[in-house]
């Protein structure tokens, strides 16, 4: 019996592994680990592995879950925060991008629906790379963070149309304008269907299978993978049906949950994607090339680096901002490659013609990750202008997240405490921002969705930007009784009449942060000493009802504005 498929499978697997297993040690993404499995191993260099359809396939369905993680991402409230960057940088840097690199392309001999197609990969950035190394610093809230993301997004948004273009593009024929045309009338034929299907089907699908962490996986591949097969039929790419299948989704209760369920499946076969864009590049056709493909890293890098630049200066964002963010997007990125890979398989692009394209946008992600890491350094060294204090950054970051939110609760703190008390206003419904300044936990509050950012609360600039204007309530979470202080003392400057409650170890320091401005003090030993006391008279057999009652007086002589519920004969108040 022959297991082609099984050994296949298995040659990638141990050689995905090692290779990414090694990236990771040296803190570069694992995209480049598969890129340089397919360019090594493939059948243009090594020869194991074989350049089959399988590859080809899986490698169609890891874009269109990539598509469709960014559906989710779209939603209109995000979209219109982000306006100024996304539409106004983000559409002027593809124009711009798109144009200059296709002139260049079709001036070098690439045939002119060919160069268009050139020019719209070159105008792309490494989503994957820049939001990770972002988000690992710290920076994805700061200035150029926030410009950087607006155009990504932008950039993603714009592969859409292209996708759909390649297939019609590569027939060649002379009635182009109509193709185009029935193209776009299929699309509005399928945004149509999808919509139609997703207000009516999708939210009863998913409140029936939610019971069942396997049938609500199986649900998620199946809208995803439906919603591809149906924009596929109609003779567009698969992509496009996933962006928009994530777009119906992307405001329902179950974003969340569908976004960590799809996320294992979208990497694994994105990794078989770039595997396979890594088999298109031939090593020993690159050799002759070596100065085209020097001449156009350095074009992609510096030219591109200096056109977001310029344009977010044009646009009037500040000089050193302007240079962060144009030092962060100057690489090629993954939908340039699947721009390339899928005009390759439909014999729009020449092999010969797409190899020394394919070697600079992987050369520019090598060296992405360093420029990323180092672009405040390197700002420094450009910018007559010295880059914002990285208060004043993360403030302006944080700003800009919250700018929408009102009559929200500002935790100081997202540890234990702290997503207690954000999962309690989640089910009420009520908004909340919390700061906190562990850099993983943030990290991973924003991998899961929360409104959770990088700052110190202790600082006005910071506590300002979080809302406090127009704040309901600020809770510190922690107990740490100096830092506590610092925080009253700045809420207390900036908002006299806002409630603060405040939790402490112990009564120690009690009178001080009362004194302080504290609304009211949640001293742990104290509720800790009531639970254990209740449990205790529970053993020892006291009459439940009494117990309840003891220590609802207490609680109602410790905490005033707990009174109301336990009633005024539970206890004297305590007038503060």
């Amino acid at each position: 019996m022959e297991y082609g498929a099984l050994n296949l499978g298995l040659s990638l697997l141990g050689l995905a592994v090692l290779a990414v297993a090694a990236l990771r040690r040296l803190h570069l993404p694992p995209i480049l680990g598969y890129l340089l499995v397919g360019t090594l191993a493939g059948p243009r260099a090594f020869g194991w592995l074989p350049d089959t359809t399988l590859i080809h396939v899986l490698g169609e369905i890891g874009i269109a879950f990539l598509l469709f993680s960014i559906g989710l991402e779209f939603s209109l409230p995000r979209f219109w925060a982000m306006r100024r960057a996304l539409l106004g940088l983000g559409g002027a840097q593809v124009l711009a991008g798109t144009v200059s690199g296709g002139l260049i392309a079709w001036a070098i001999g690439i045939p002119p629906a060919a160069a268009l197609v050139v020019g719209g990969a070159l105008a792309m950035s490494s989503t994957a790379i820049v939001v990770k190394q972002l988000t690992d610093q710290l920076e994805l809230g700061a200035p150029h963070g926030r410009l950087a993301l607006g155009v990504l997004l932008f950039q993603d948004l714009a592969a859409v149309p292209f996708l759909v273009a390649i297939p019609i593009l590569a027939q060649g024929d002379g009635a182009l304008a109509t193709a185009l045309g029935w193209a776009l009338a299929k699309g509005v034929a399928a945004l149509v269907l999808l919509l139609a299907v997703g207000r009516y089907l999708l939210r009863p699908l998913f409140h029936e299978v939610a019971r069942s962490a396997e049938l609500f996986t199986l649900g998620v591949l199946l809208v995803s993978l439906a919603a591809a097969w149906v924009t596929s039929a109609l003779g567009l790419s698969l992509a496009l049906g996933a962006f928009l299948a994530g777009m119906m989704l992307a405001e329902s209760e179950y974003r969340h949950p569908i976004e960590t369920d799809i996320r294992p499946f979208r990497d694994v076969l994105l990794g078989l994607f770039f595997v396979n864009v890594g088999m298109q590049l031939e090593p020993a056709a690159l050799l002759p090339n070596l100065g085209w493909i020097a001449l156009l890293t350095v074009g992609l890098v510096v030219g591109k680096g200096l056109a977001v630049a310029g344009l977010a200066r044009l646009g009037g964002y500040a000089m050193a901002d302007a240079l962060r963010a144009g030092i962060v997007l100057g690489q090629g990125g993954e939908f340039g490659f699947a721009l390339l890979v899928l005009a390759l398989g439909r014999g729009l692009l020449d092999p010969g013609d797409s190899q020394p394209v394919l070697a600079a946008v992987l050369l520019s992600m090598l060296l992405a990750p360093l420029a990323v890491r180092y672009n405040e350094a390197l700002a420094r060294r450009l910018s007559p202008m010295p880059p914002a204090p990285a208060e004043e950054g993360l403030a302006q970051g944080i700003a800009e997240a919250v700018a929408d939110t009102r009559g929200h609760v500002i935790l100081c703190g997202y540890g234990r405490v702290g997503q207690a008390l954000a999962g309690v206003l989640s089910e009420e419904g009520l908004p909340f921002v919390a700061l906190d300044l562990d850099p993983q936990r943030v990290r991973q509050a924003w991998e899961d969705g929360e409104p959770v950012y990088y700052g110190d609360a202790s600082h006005p600039r910071i506590l300002a930007a979080s809302g406090l204007e127009w704040a309901r309530v600020l809770v510190v979470t922690f107990d740490d009784a100096r830092a506590t202080l610092k925080i009253l003392h700045a809420a207390r400057q900036l908002r006299p009449d806002l409630p603060i409650l405040v939790r402490a170890r112990d009564n120690a320091q009690l009178e001080r942060l009362l004194a302080a401005g504290a609304t009211e003090v949640v001293p742990e030993t104290l509720e800790a000493s009531l639970t254990l006391a209740a449990q205790l008279l529970l053993l020892l057999d006291q009459d439940p009802a009494q117990v309840g009652q003891r220590l609802a007086r207490v609680r109602a002589d410790r905490y005033r504005l707990l009174e109301p519920l336990y009633g005024e004969g539970a206890g004297q108040r305590r007038d503060v």
